[in-house]
């Protein structure tokens, strides 16, 4: 299967260790911004950096996002990082791209509410979820 990992960036390296282990069982990891080679500071968002850099990274995120399906997003505590986001755009383009959405961690915003979007705690449970064992669904508090 044809699998997106996203994350924030400082994640990438965690990323790569799940990413073999995955490709180990046989799938595609198509997200390329995991190896490292897509960094750019706060400061390369300027309008003095080089913008064709960072077109290059985002046409390609874009690219491997439309190649997967399926995109797992590793969600953080809500307002516990200091980050720009981009896994929050990945995600909404998998939604709108009606593609199998997975989160791992904590629900950050209401679309990982929505119905179809899968939850899980741990990267262990995603293996239940491609091998056809589903473990108890997750329930919103308040349900």
């Amino acid at each position: 299967m044809k699998i997106y990992l996203a994350s924030r960036y400082s994640r990438h390296k965690e990323l790569q260790e799940i990413a073999c282990v995955l490709m180990s069982q046989g799938h595609e990891i198509t997200s390329r911004w995991i190896w490292g080679n897509h960094r750019i500071d706060d400061e390369g968002l300027s309008i003095e950096a080089k913008r064709a850099e960072r077109e290059r990274f985002a046409q390609e995120d874009f690219d491997d996002l439309k190649h997967a399906k399926v995109v797992i997003s590793f969600t953080e505590i809500p307002r516990s990082t200091n980050s720009r986001g981009g896994r929050h755009v990945e995600f909404g383009i998998a939604l709108a791209s009606k593609k199998r959405c997975v989160v791992v961690g904590p629900r950050e915003n209401v679309f990982h509410c929505l119905p179809g979007v899968e939850v899980v705690d741990k990267i262990n449970e995603v293996t239940w979820l491609f091998s056809g064992i589903t473990p108890v669904q997750k329930k919103v508090k308040g349900e």
